[in-house]
């Protein structure tokens, strides 16, 4: 299988997170036409001969446009049940539209113990590597309905138990999946364009292209949590420090971008790249 050719990468293997903000619209309702669009982009990616991971939000978000629920939830156990209730119908999207483009997939409900356990990340990794050799892409997503360690809010001193550390959301989740499973690269799609040098909605904000290292100021550019997702801003930033501390990149997109997923692989400077200060230039899997 050919490799296509990223800024410093070779590319075998990527990973596509996208995130509840993408999935949905404002009103709550299913962002049709762009998941359709990303859809098209994966599909046409693999045929160029790309290994594709996504892994998806939005289980919950749908789950509270069926029940009619404007506001999420607190109760842990009702977010486990629209979780329950979104991720059938979150499924049933992925599976129309891939269907229509000939492209198999398969889903892939994750819990922390995945990556705990040393031989369930064992047979994680083997049947990820089945999958994609098979040509299926993978839709990854956190099993909420059996685990709550993404879904608990944090301890009262505002410290996360050890436990609660693992994934914390899907970013993290992406980032995690991303370094185990040898890819090359983690896109992340939300509803911004990448990380500002100040809030965005500030006059003179400008977009950051490129950043090496995650310190403490670059953290300190992050505002806010996203509307109906469980992540934001921080959270991306510190899911990649987790990828740049094992050697590769992260891009920051907009998933509204016209063909974002298509021109990043091209090459083109779309969002924030995150990329290790010594990376080795052609360095691949």
């Amino acid at each position: 299988m050919p490799n296509l050719k990223f800024g410093e990468l070779n590319l075998h293997r990527i990973v596509v997170k996208l995130g509840t903000n993408v999935i949905m619209r404002p009103d709550g309702r299913v962002a049709l036409g762009l998941l359709c669009g990303l859809v098209e982009q994966i599909a046409a990616l693999r045929a160029d001969g790309l290994e594709i991971l996504v892994v998806s939000s939005g289980a919950v978000g749908l789950g509270m446009e069926r029940l009619g629920l404007t506001t999420r939830p607190t109760n842990v156990a009702q977010i486990q049940a629209c979780a329950a209730i979104g991720q059938s119908r979150l499924m049933s999207l992925y599976d129309d539209a891939f269907d229509r483009l000939s492209c198999p997939i398969a889903q892939v409900l994750l819990t922390e113990d995945d990556f705990r356990d040393q031989e369930r990340h064992a047979n994680l990794r083997a049947t990820l590597d089945a999958l994609l050799t098979l040509g299926v892409i993978p839709i990854v997503n956190e099993n909420d309905t059996v685990s709550t360690a993404e879904l608990d809010r944090p301890a009262e001193n505002g410290e996360a138990s050890e436990r609660e550390r693992i994934f914390g959301d899907n970013d993290k989740l992406s980032a995690l999946l991303m370094k185990h499973i040898g890819a090359d690269l983690l896109v992340l799609l939300s509803d911004v364009d990448g990380l500002y040098d100040r809030h965005p909605g500030t006059r003179g904000a400008k977009l950051i292209q490129r950043i090496e290292v995650i310190d403490d100021s670059v953290l300190a550019l992050a505002d806010g949590r996203s509307g109906r997702g469980r992540g934001g801003m921080i959270s991306k930033l510190e899911s990649a420090r987790i990828v740049l501390r094992a050697g590769k990149q992260v891009i920051i997109a907009n998933g509204r971008t016209p063909s974002v997923l298509e021109r990043i692989v091209a090459g083109e400077n779309l969002g924030t790249k995150f990329a290790p200060v010594l990376h080795a230039a052609g360095a691949g899997r």
